[in-house]
């Protein structure tokens, strides 16, 4: 598999700026989403952040920068500045945020030049000019020496079309197709275990920034990637914080960004820490996964950190098998993320479990299957149900529906329900739904048959 911001489906568009300046609003503005955390906070978006935006019938990518630190020293300021380069290698058109309130700064100028070396087509988009009357603050910066300068308010709207009629007037309609269709992959997990390093592995390209400090994603990050058989989007989640430990604003913001975005997923790869073990945020973190009906991998990563003589497959599996019992449909894998130890098997299993969830079962095989059901060994309060049918009415989870005598579903019954159905029927890695049906008709001869005995 392989994939990089050079091969990406649709022309791509890069907002860059100083910090703080608009450039997540404006993404969010474009793409018609609420994807880029957006607060006051100097420097809150880390990572590059995709989106689709479509225009007049032109669709294009737009990817969303870290602001430009370029005079700060720490490690994660200059991956920033990084990432942001590789983004404007990648594009066709680059727009250059400025705050029209604030004024041309030093680091606007700074940026002027750096862009204007590129070669790439460069739109200034003067922001936060909130009303028609404040358009002329844009003048100012002319001295930029960058054409042209489109006023607008990300957060309002206002100057947005005229800017997306300068971005869209040199795409022809046939290099700006819809999207392919894609298996959505969100990698989820506690801060720091390693879910961008397993992204920028599988993607064979650095897209969300690796560094020693916890929490370093904050947005989630999105990568189109080619597959065999297709294409998968990867979604690399901020780490999940519990609300207690989460002190800034924007990081408690990402835990409930994070969770939505499982919203967009249809598989889930939960990457548990292996020099740490299954903690009661993982299995919280795989609870959110599981009650939203996405298909779960479970992937221990850091397996190559793991003492020889405590890298005992078997007991790591009982171990995990019993921390999360509800997950017992979850395939298991261990991986190297950082050396890429089993990563090929981790990428099986997606495909397989992605596969699973769009599996549909016949009405007859159904049938048949309720036909077989041993009843003798379901405990039920209240004796043997009586079953009248059973029908699969979805897909993505797979639902089924069950027209019996039951007022309730008991949970052991339905357990038994679910672990007869996984026996008989190809289902890794994805919960299945079963819900009653209002009672309708007789039931069957069998079920009479068998009362009888």
């Amino acid at each position: 598999m392989s994939s990089s911001d050079k091969e990406r489906s649709l022309p791509l568009v890069a907002i860059v700026g100083r910090p703080n300046v608009g450039k997540s609003s404006l993404f969010n503005r474009l793409t018609g989403t609420r994807r880029a955390i957006v607060t006051d906070e100097s420097g809150i978006t880390r990572d590059r952040l995709y989106g689709t935006a479509t225009w007049l019938g032109k669709s294009f990518e737009v990817v969303d920068t870290g602001g430009f630190m370029p005079d700060e020293r720490a490690t994660l300021a200059q991956e920033i500045l990084r990432q942001a380069r590789v983004a404007i290698d990648a594009a066709v058109a680059v727009v250059l945020v400025v705050d029209a309130r604030a004024g041309v700064t030093p680091l606007d100028a700074d940026l002027a030049r750096l862009l204007a070396r590129t070669g790439k087509r460069v739109v200034v988009a003067a922001n936060k000019v909130d009303s028609p009357r404040l358009a002329d603050t844009a003048l100012a910066f002319h001295e930029l020496g960058v054409e042209p300068i489109i006023p607008i308010s990300a957060e309002h709207g206002l100057g947005v079309a005229d800017l997306l009629d300068e971005l869209t007037k040199n795409l022809s309609t046939a290099e700006t197709a819809a999207p392919p269709a894609a298996l959505n992959v969100a990698i989820i997990g506690r801060p720091n275990v390693g879910k961008s390093t397993l992204l920028n592995r599988l993607a064979g390209a650095e897209r969300a920034i690796v560094a020693p400090e916890p929490g370093t994603t904050r947005d989630a990050v999105d990568t189109l990637l080619r597959v065999e058989g297709g294409w998968w989007r990867l979604i690399d989640t901020a780490g999940i914080r519990r609300k207690g430990k989460t002190k800034l604003f924007a990081e408690k913001l990402s835990v409930i960004m994070a969770r939505k975005h499982l919203e967009r997923a249809d598989v889930a790869v939960l990457l548990i820490d292996a020099t740490e073990g299954v903690t009661q945020q993982d299995a919280a973190i795989a609870g959110y996964a599981h009650e939203g009906g996405r298909s779960l991998v479970l992937a221990v990563n850091k397996w190559d950190a793991v003492p020889k003589k405590s890298a005992d497959v078997a007991a790591w599996t009982r171990a995990i098998r019993q921390r999360l019992k509800f997950l017992d449909y979850a395939p298991l894998v261990f991986i190297s993320a950082l050396t890429g130890q089993r990563l090929g098997k981790l990428a099986a299993l997606i495909a397989e479990v992605g596969a699973a969830r769009q599996v549909r079962i016949s009405d007859e095989d159904l049938k048949e299957f309720l036909r077989a059901l041993p009843l003798d060994r379901a405990t039920v309060p209240g004796g043997r149900p009586q079953l009248f049918s059973l029908k699969q009415v979805a897909a993505a989870p797979p639902t089924f529906a069950l027209a019996s005598n039951l007022t309730k579903l008991h949970f052991a019954f339905e357990r038994f329900l679910e672990n007869q159905l996984r026996e008989r029927f190809p289902f890794p890695g994805t919960p299945l739904r079963l819900r009653l049906e209002p009672r309708r008709g007789r039931p069957r001869r069998l079920d009479r048959a068998r009362r009888r005995h």
